[in-house]
């Protein structure tokens, strides 16, 4: 196991997992447990390295501390996959990835199967400041154009990755979109492709517990009709999502989390509080 801290609160971890990389494909997730009184969490594939797979987090509650809390020798109690649908790759076309914060994490693999398909492959990477961009070399290696935006201006174009797509499509033929970042930010930004028909796909990121289909935690509104992130997604057309209700639903366990993690503050630093999460 390999870990590196890439920009504030975000890691990537490189798993030695040989029966996940030699399945794993672009759009595919794992769902880790630290060990065995842990949660289940689900992380995107980023890269696969011979027998490694690589996943970016953003340390956000108790669980993803504790990963982020781990080194080279230790070891992950389970690690199931890969799960979800792969990413339907086009052949020789133009297609734009696009990847905002933590999201970004998705981007290459998906970029490098889109070039492996001989698609021209344009790359767009927005974060709120410089020092949150993350991959931007590997993107720029795989991509044949890579367009980078920050919200404050200290790198790249200031402004966001919406801005740049929406200019794009106006210059040129963009047969397909991938999407990936936080829910607001991939609704927005499929908002610009709607108007011309372009078909845009959004990986999303419910709550979710096994990953089979079997506990109905990520379920999502598509079309109007219930579907399991896991086994129906994670990709999703972009214009059908019910991104309201899906921010709704990640909203239901904050305080949980926050609690737990409370938790988990103070048993590493030896002192007792009130709360408890299960």
């Amino acid at each position: 196991m390999k870990a590196e801290a890439l920009a504030d609160r975000v890691h990537a971890l490189e798993v030695e997992a040989p029966h996940v990389a030699r399945h794993a494909r672009a759009g595919q997730f794992l769902i880790v447990r630290v060990d065995a009184d842990g949660e289940r969490i689900p992380l995107t594939i980023s890269a696969v390295d011979g027998d490694l797979v690589r996943v970016i987090f953003m340390t956000v509650g108790a669980t993803t501390h504790r990963l982020a809390e781990l080194g080279p020798g230790d070891e992950i109690r389970d690690v199931a996959g890969p799960l979800g649908r792969p990413s339907e790759i086009p052949a020789n076309s133009t297609c734009v990835v696009v990847g905002g914060g933590v999201g970004i994490a998705s981007c290459p693999i998906i970029a490098r199967a889109l070039k492996a398909a001989g698609n021209r492959v344009i790359g767009i990477i927005g974060a709120r400041n410089a020092d949150l961009l993350i991959l931007e070399d590997e993107m720029r290696e795989v991509c044949d154009d890579l367009f980078v935006t920050t919200d404050d201006g200290s790198k790249g174009r200031h402004g966001f990755a919406a801005d740049v797509l929406k200019e794009l499509i106006e210059d040129e033929q963009v047969d397909c979109v991938w999407i990936i970042g936080p829910a607001i930010m991939m609704k927005v930004t499929s908002g610009v492709t709607r108007p011309k028909g372009i078909r845009t796909l959004v990986s999303l990121n419910p709550i979710m517990v096994d990953g089979t289909g079997m506990c109905g935690s990520c379920r999502v509104v598509v079309n109007g009709e219930t579907r399991f992130a896991c086994v129906d997604g994670p990709e999703f057309d972009a214009h059908a999502v019910d991104f309201d209700r899906l921010m709704q639903r990640q909203r239901i366990y904050l305080e949980e989390e926050r609690e737990a993690l409370e938790h988990h503050h103070a048993s590493r630093c030896g002192c007792e509080t009130g709360g408890h999460h299960g």
